[in-house]
């Protein structure tokens, strides 16, 4: 294999002039084209790393939220239910009262009702004592027979 030096110089100063008009007219734009890509897809990371971040943060506050509604929906459950406990424990004091008065007054009814017939039971044995001394009187009767009209009388007012 021979090497032809002509041919091999030209070749060489072919490469350099290409070499420097690449460098000169290509290369800066090329190089500056890619360190634009180089850039916009470092940013396009930083991008996606704070969208990666803030979704973090909105979820952590979202789960936060969800959290606190939880608790503030048991709080309110726990009001009700104290609340409905207070309430029934109301009505059933409300109704012990209710009865107890109606008892107190029941007895009152009853007392008043027996002292009327206590004095109405006076009044028919004070009569019957006026009839019984009115019939002895008309009827002089020994202490056998004065005792037989007693029970006799006094068995008349029982069964009224």
């Amino acid at each position: 294999m021979h090497i032809e030096w002509s041919n091999f110089f030209i070749q060489l100063i072919a490469f350099g002039i290409l070499y420097w008009l690449l460098s000169r007219y290509a290369f800066g734009p090329l190089f500056s084209i890619m360190e634009q890509r180089k850039q916009f897809v470092k940013e396009q990371l930083d991008n996606a790393e704070n969208s990666r971040k803030q979704a973090e943060q909105q979820f952590e506050e979202q789960k936060q939220t969800l959290q606190q509604a939880r608790k503030d929906a048991y709080d309110i459950l726990e009001q009700a239910k104290q609340t409905s406990s207070k309430q029934a424990d109301e009505i059933v004091q409300t109704a012990k009262s209710e009865a107890s008065r109606l008892k107190d007054e029941a007895v009152k009814d009853i007392e008043s009702e027996k002292n009327k017939a206590i004095a109405a039971l006076r009044g028919q044995v004070s009569g019957m004592s006026v009839m019984i001394a009115s019939k002895i009187i008309e009827k002089q009767i020994d202490d056998k027979s004065q005792e037989q009209l007693v029970n006799q009388y006094l068995n008349e007012v029982g069964s009224k």
